[in-house]
């Protein structure tokens, strides 16, 4: 596990080496009651059909709070007015890396809605 954030050149860095990995960014958004914000991944993507935390890859050379709030407004129309790190971490898939940068969002502007045809709860 990793607790603190890679930037984008290091993992650009780790493809070199030879290993794919793709530096995601994915948000933990709570409601007034609690709730957590979760959207289905489209049936024909990887692991299609399960539930996870709105997320998004970096753009090269993207800063991981830019792509924060550019996925958030591509899939939700939603822009984080406020955020902090959770988590950072890796998981090996048999064909790639995946470093997935989590971050709560304290507060936000509009009303989460589907964007991409994905499902919202």
């Amino acid at each position: 596990m990793r607790f603190e954030h890679q930037d984008a050149a290091a993992a650009i860095a780790e493809e070199v080496a030879g290993i794919k990995v793709l530096h995601v960014v994915a948000a933990a958004i709570f409601n007034k009651q609690g709730e957590l914000l979760i959207a289905q991944r489209p049936l024909d993507k990887h692991m299609g059909g399960l539930w996870e935390f709105p997320r998004g890859e970096l753009d090269a050379g993207e800063a991981v709070t830019d792509a924060l709030c550019r996925e958030l407004d591509e899939e939700l129309g939603i822009q984080p007015l406020s955020w902090e790190p959770l988590i950072s971490i890796e998981h090996t898939y048999p064909e790639k890396t995946v470093l997935l940068d989590v971050w709560i969002v304290k507060d936000l502007h509009g009303k989460a809605h589907d964007r991409e045809g994905q499902a919202v709860r």
